[in-house]
């Protein structure tokens, strides 16, 4: 591993670990009063919970839409009524792909994980890991990926997936946080990207709804795996860091 990226991987883990310090000091507090659980896709306490709705303290023109409140200790909290609108939407887009058209990127740590177990689950393809420049827009490029549609975990850490997909005419689905703009990003679905449990669960729910828009499953049914299934484990994440 080069230096840079023993630098990048470390800058990561001291950000992952203040986002889990800071939802842990506040999960109990968040309660969006104006949202009735009778209207999400999961329960509101569950959402809460795994952090789903805590931003950054870094606000984007793009992002200010989807932001409820800043908290008083600066971070942007989302709005989950609109990480779960976004959800639907982007569910019912992905649905009309081929399975394996859906390329899912996901460069980040802890975003491998759950973006490994949707691709098992949805039958599209996971590109983990470092992103090989031209992977995309490369036509001489032996393992070079044709997506119809691509699903960035953040589109900063996957800026170079982003950049290829535009280039190419591939439409992007992205992972936003409050820190993203939507520069070459057709669908943004707001939620907390960076932390574990946060993408354990937006990707165990974006599976979910689209296994039901396919009509594989009812409207009100369940997947067989679990958010937990989805999750990074802490062993393995250790392990993938050294």
């Amino acid at each position: 591993m080069s230096e840079n990226e023993e630098n990048e991987e470390k800058e990561e883990k001291e950000e992952n670990e203040e986002i889990e310090e800071n939802e842990e000091i506040e999960e109990k507090e968040e309660r969006i009063e104006t949202i009735g659980e009778e209207e999400l896709l999961l329960p509101q306490d569950t959402m809460l919970s795994a952090g789903t709705h805590i931003g950054t303290r870094m606000k984007t023109k793009d992002m200010a839409q989807f932001i409820y409140r800043v908290r008083s200790d600066g971070l942007f909290v989302l709005d989950i009524k609109k990480t779960d609108e976004r959800i639907r939407a982007a569910a019912k887009f992905l649905a009309r792909f081929e399975p394996a058209k859906i390329a899912v990127v996901a460069a980040r740590l802890y975003a491998r994980s759950p973006a490994e177990k949707f691709c098992e689950v949805v039958g599209a393809t996971p590109i983990l890991g470092r992103f090989v420049p031209g992977l995309l827009s490369n036509p001489l490029y032996p393992n070079r990926v044709e997506p119809n549609v691509i699903i960035v975990s953040d589109p900063k850490a996957d800026v170079q997936a982003v950049k290829e997909a535009s280039t190419t005419g591939i439409p992007v689905v992205a992972l936003c946080s409050t820190d993203n703009d939507f520069y070459d990003v057709d669908l943004a679905i707001p939620t907390n990207n960076k932390g574990r449990r946060a993408l354990a669960v937006i990707y165990w729910l974006l599976a979910r709804q689209i296994i039901r828009e396919r009509g594989e499953i009812p409207p009100d049914g369940e997947i067989s795996q679990s958010i937990d299934d989805f999750e990074v484990k802490l062993t393995r994440a250790i392990e993938e860091e050294e």
